[in-house]
């Protein structure tokens, strides 16, 4: 054996023995996690993305019409844009009442008592414009930017840009509640970012991530079966190159480890008070669901978590806030299973001086229209809405946003943003600009260009700023 083919072998060998060495060094580690310096001061650390699936209603919501109440069953008097169904042409008067709240004077539904309560410290946008009027391109849309399948969502473009804040739980995660969006777990992908980016999953129950529990039970055997697997990945590394998918899993493999230390005591809620707890609304089986999923919220943000995003629950015969019938019914207990959770959530992040440095994002991927939509059979009762991308509302709170402000206005019927519009890159923009990341400068290399979550687009919302 030749003495070139000897150091080779050498080198590969200690290589891996390296590997385990450093398997071992991260899994001792108590330091904070390494992350990236943002472009500038920033004034959130974390996102809280509360994703309303299915498009909740602008004008029974947040954005009253008194119009559309006086005009009720008329025909809408002018040319409606193509949207997704062939609705009627009639004016459907919102069936819930609205009522000025906290010292902005804010008007709010009937919906929406418990958020109301907080309304001083929320930044209302109801200028908002998308690209798309299906469900599955809006939800990329919303997500990434594209309405396309494979860009990376904006909470891996987040944790690419910042890194990890927590040394022992990922940066992007994901909390399920029974629905996955149209879409499915693209929405939360990291498209031709590295894997390691990428939304984690956690579903509900008492094990939420599949495969984490620990392969044996004796924590000296199972550390010495990852080290020998870092061992044999550092190895392939070796013999083939830096490949990014390979180091991606290394990292996932090292992750996972300390995840299963870290996961069972973030579930464990055991600590939190009553007052807490009830706070929440878990008390109630209307609102545990979404309340436990924003009680983890607020967890996650306190592990330093930077991008938390919040699914709808799922409800006994009803489809996300997609209400093309019986609006009436499906928004009412789609609003009532959220609404005491999310304001829990806001309180608590004030009460404990988090949301100064959390920014709160509440809305779904387009709103509805102002004329009616009627079931088979026109069943006036049963009365519902079709998509609307061309003007509707979000909402933002905490993280550097202006508290008790409304942005932005629709038309008197609701169609149409007249007034300051945000178009979905626009926010994007405005949400890393809140992280301190400048959305120009935040760029991946590939397909021969550098790609970004505004694409070529996107300008911050100044006027939101605090």
């Amino acid at each position: 054996m030749s003495a070139k083919r000897t150091r080779r072998e050498l080198l590969c060998r200690a290589a891996n023995g390296f590997g385990a060495l450093a398997l071992l060094h991260s899994l001792a580690r108590e330091s904070p996690a390494a992350t990236n310096a943002p472009h500038f001061a920033a004034k959130a650390k974390s996102v809280i993305f509360l994703f309303m699936d299915g498009g909740p209603s602008q004008m029974d919501t947040f954005d009253p019409k008194p119009r559309l109440t006086r005009e009720n069953d008329r025909k809408i008097p002018f040319q409606t844009p193509t949207t997704v169904f062939n609705i009627s042409d009639k004016i459907y008067g919102s069936p819930f009442t609205f009522q000025k709240y906290g010292q902005s004077g804010t008007d709010v539904s009937e919906l929406f008592p418990h958020v109301a309560g907080c309304i001083d410290d929320i930044c209302l946008i109801r200028s908002m414009v998308a690209d798309h009027s299906e469900h599955t391109a809006a939800n990329y849309f919303i997500h990434s930017g594209s309405g396309f399948q494979g860009r990376p969502s904006m909470g891996a473009w987040i944790n690419y840009g910042l890194g990890s804040a927590s040394e022992n739980l990922p940066g992007f995660i994901v909390l399920e509640s029974g629905l996955i969006p149209p879409g499915g777990l693209d929405c939360f992908g990291s498209g031709f970012l590295p894997a390691s980016y990428q939304g984690t999953l956690f579903r509900q129950g008492a094990h939420p991530i599949a495969d984490l529990e620990p392969i044996e039970k004796d924590a000296t055997a199972q550390r010495d079966k990852l080290a020998l697997l870092a061992k044999l990945n550092r190895g392939v590394l070796h013999r083939f190159g830096q490949i990014s998918e390979i180091e991606a899993t290394i990292s996932n493999y090292e992750l996972a480890f300390r995840m299963q230390a870290a996961v069972p005591d973030l579930l464990d809620i055991a600590g939190e008070s009553e007052v807490t707890r009830k706070m929440y609304g878990l008390d109630d089986p209307v609102t545990e669901d979404f309340g436990r999923e924003c009680l983890l919220a607020r967890r996650l943000v306190e592990r330093g978590v930077r991008f938390v995003e919040l699914l709808t629950p799922a409800r006994k015969g009803l489809d996300r806030w997609d209400q093309h019938s019986n609006l009436q019914e499906g928004h009412r207990l789609n609003a009532r299973s959220t609404d005491k959770p999310i304001a829990g959530l806001l309180r608590d992040l004030k009460a404990r001086g988090l949301l100064d440095e959390t920014l709160v994002v509440w809305g779904g991927e387009f709103g509805r229209t102002p004329c009616a939509q009627y079931p088979d059979g026109g069943y006036v009762d049963v009365i519902g809405r079709d998509h609307n991308p061309f003007g509707f509302t979000m909402w933002l709170a905490g993280g550097g946003v202006k508290p008790g402000y409304v942005h932005g206005a629709t038309d008197e019927y609701g169609y149409f943003a007249i007034e300051n519009k945000v178009h979905m890159h626009d926010l994007h923009a405005t949400i890393l600009h809140l992280l301190g990341i400048d959305h120009k400068r935040l760029t991946f290399r590939y397909s021969g260009r550098d790609m970004r979550l505004t694409d070529v687009h996107g300008n911050i919302v100044k006027e939101i700023l605090a």
